[in-house]
């Protein structure tokens, strides 16, 4: 007899922790920023937001596109040079040219996260892209990096044109932000 009320609380508990775990705690405001594309505080990773003056930036690993239509990889790899500070969801990223600039759209397979980067930690961005060439592209030569607010700092960009897939979208994407190093 004892079987049966024990099988219905294991049940009783079972569905119970499975509603819970579906609920997200009551608190779905992780889930609104990752729908909606918006970007988590980044002070919930710790320390205070940090400042682009205070990052040294540099191109790293290199998948260059070798021809138009081929497409590459640019990841960048960010020293904080300051205290410590955090870093959330994509870097602000444009490509220009001749006085021309577009802006490069977060990858929408990325997930937005904090990364809390201690002095001299390390995180990477990468900018993923298709080479063009002719009318339909991007002369580029300078990539801007920023955070979501105030200025950026401005790199050499040698890796060929980007197709545009309109007059102000380039084939292109960045990633959020990734914790480097160990």
């Amino acid at each position: 007899m004892r079987a049966v009320p024990l099988r219905l609380s294991v049940a009783a508990l079972s569905a119970a922790l499975l509603l819970s775990a579906c609920s997200g705690g009551g608190d779905d405001s992780d889930d609104k920023s990752a729908d909606s594309g918006t970007t988590p505080s980044a002070s919930a990773g710790g320390g205070s937001t940090c400042a682009v003056d205070k990052l040294d930036t540099q191109a790293g690993a290199v998948n260059a596109a070798p021809g138009a239509g081929d497409s590459g990889n640019v990841t960048f790899t960010i020293t904080n040079t300051g205290a410590e500070c955090s870093l959330a969801g994509f870097p602000k990223v444009q490509l220009k040219a001749d006085g021309a600039a577009v802006a490069v759209p977060q990858d929408p397979a990325a997930v937005a996260q904090a990364v809390t980067l201690p002095e001299q930690g390390t995180a990477s961005f990468t900018i993923t892209y298709t080479r063009g060439d002719g009318d339909k592209a991007i002369k580029a030569t300078k990539l801007e990096f920023g955070l979501a607010e105030g200025a950026g700092k401005e790199f050499d960009w040698s890796y060929g044109d980007v197709v545009l897939k309109d007059e102000k979208t380039p084939d292109a994407t960045v990633s959020g932000f990734q914790q480097a190093g160990d």
